[in-house]
């Protein structure tokens, strides 16, 4: 199997913490030059550039807010006149904003799929432009369980990993004939800052409902990527992989 990406450029978005720095930084680890975007945190983006280089790979950091269609413009723009092209564009920058549906402000509807649902198309449309003149391109979307299940309190992140779901197969079936594949991942509950905030009580009613009787691991999400991102995945387009230690079968 085929999984070395040396010579091919990546994107990862919201890279500087959790599941976005483990994937940049397997990615180069793989072989890959790596952009690592980053909204606020310019330290920690900096702390992933200087990981990837550990491995003898490129790595650039670069300030974007996905939600916004210049900053994304300019953030692609600039990725391929660093690296001189774009393979692989993973869209993993994501919000928060819970509470019940009832009481959810526009604005933290607003927020939440600008950032997450938005963000990742434009970030899609704008890569899309040189994959398709280079007739190879892997996009691979950070979707969600709860985008399958539902989440009592996240009506608008759900919907936002709903839609991702959406614009993978639609995209995938555009661009199919020109050696793309788009493809989204869903975790379930993953091993982050998010989840060890928890108390023990709260982990375990987590623990109770996941056959696999654990938690899932930011590498283990990374590794998956790295899969989907090689030509050994090259025939799998227009799918969504759940990683959920078979908490939500279908």
């Amino acid at each position: 199997m085929h999984l070395d990406l040396t010579g091919k450029v990546a994107l990862v978005t919201g890279a500087s913490r959790g599941i976005g720095r483990a994937i940049a930084e397997a990615l180069g680890e793989a072989g890959a030059g790596v952009a690592v975007n980053y909204r606020e945190q310019h330290g920690l983006a900096e702390a992933v550039v200087a990981h990837i280089e550990s491995f003898g790979s490129r790595g650039l950091a670069i300030q974007a807010d996905v939600a916004l269609a210049p900053d994304v413009e300019s953030m692609i723009d600039n990725t391929v006149k660093h690296f001189g092209r774009l393979d692989i564009l993973v869209n993993n920058a994501g919000i928060t904003h819970d509470g019940l549906a009832i009481r959810m402000s526009d604005e933290d509807w607003d927020e939440v799929i600008n950032t997450n649902l938005r963000g990742a198309f434009l970030c899609t449309r704008a890569a899309l432009r040189g994959m398709i003149r280079q007739r190879w391109g892997r996009i691979i979307n950070m979707s969600s369980i709860v985008g399958r299940t539902g989440n009592s309190g996240q009506a608008n992140y759900s919907a936002a990993k709903a839609g991702l779901i959406g614009l993978t197969r639609s995209v995938a079936r555009e661009v199919a004939t020109r050696n793309i594949t788009v493809n989204a991942i869903a975790p379930g509950f993953i091993e982050t800052e998010m989840t060890g905030s928890l108390n023990e009580a709260q982990q375990q009613w987590l623990l109770d409902r996941i056959p696999a009787n654990r938690l899932g691991t930011v590498e283990e999400v990374a590794s998956l990527v790295i899969y989907l991102a090689s030509n050994a995945a090259a025939y799998i387009t227009g799918q969504v992989v759940q990683m959920d230690g078979g908490l939500a079968m279908a």
